[in-house]
């Protein structure tokens, strides 16, 4: 037990985990692009038509796992940070700058998706929602997240600076989830609930889960080809790191 601790934590070094990160990348890619086919044909070419809001509905295919991992990628760059913050270990802040524009682009997708199906059926691009709101703070959480990091010369002073920004946000992502239940908002809720059956089609929810594992494997791809690069630029003036770009 002991022996695998050991072995697992050599990797949280930055000059560990930069190989192991370029062997995993080539395999997330394929499990995305290949769950991703499946979650969109299923959702767009054999999921029924919506009884009450029609084809348009299909927008929820990308919208909802856009969602999921816009929260979800928060939780986790909140985690590597605070890591970072407390054990001061350089990797911790790397990935945690690595993962942040991935949130952002969720973040911007959910809420893009969300106002083209928000158009024919609210009849607005955008209202001033419970959950709709607290979604764009996410997506400014992330956005000032990166820029106070990039306002920041030196990379550890910088990584500190954004755990702290990154834990006080944290505080949104219940906020974002529980905004339905709190408040009386036009959003609806979910569709999707552990303690009870889904009120969706069978392969409405098989095309939702599909297209739910494709962000994710594609958001463990990007952000893991994200950290090798910031590996290579944090570390460029060591040993190390000359010899694998020679």
């Amino acid at each position: 037990m002991t022996h695998s601790l050991i072995h697992w934590f050599r990797f949280a070094s930055p000059q560990s985990f930069y190989p192991l990160a370029g062997k995993l990348v080539p395999w997330f890619w394929a499990l995305a692009a290949l769950t991703g086919a499946a979650g969109l044909y299923i959702g767009f070419f054999v999921a029924p038509t919506d009884a009450q809001q029609g084809e348009g509905y299909r927008i929820i295919f990308v919208h909802v796992p856009a969602s999921w991992m816009s929260m979800f990628i928060y939780l986790v760059m909140a985690f590597w940070a605070g890591l970072g913050l407390v054990l001061n270990t350089r990797l911790s802040g790397m990935m945690a700058q690595a993962l942040a524009p991935t949130g952002a682009l969720m973040a911007a997708l959910s809420l893009w998706t969300g106002a083209l199906w928000g158009k024919p059926m609210w009849g607005a691009w955008w209202v001033w929602d419970a959950r709709l709101t607290s979604e764009l703070i996410l997506f400014f959480l992330y956005i000032g997240f990166i820029a106070l990091q990039a306002a920041i010369d030196d990379p550890r002073r910088a990584d500190k600076a954004g755990a702290v920004l990154a834990l006080v946000g944290v505080v949104n992502i219940p906020i974002i989830y529980f905004s339905v239940k709190w408040w009386n908002t036009l959003h609806q809720g979910s569709t999707i609930n552990l303690n009870k059956a889904p009120s969706m089609a069978t392969t409405m929810l098989w095309g939702m889960l599909l297209m739910a594992l494709c962000f994710w494997m594609y958001s463990i791809a990007v952000a893991l080809m994200r950290a090798r690069a910031i590996i290579l630029e944090r570390e460029r003036h060591t040993e190390w790191v000359k010899h694998a770009l020679d």
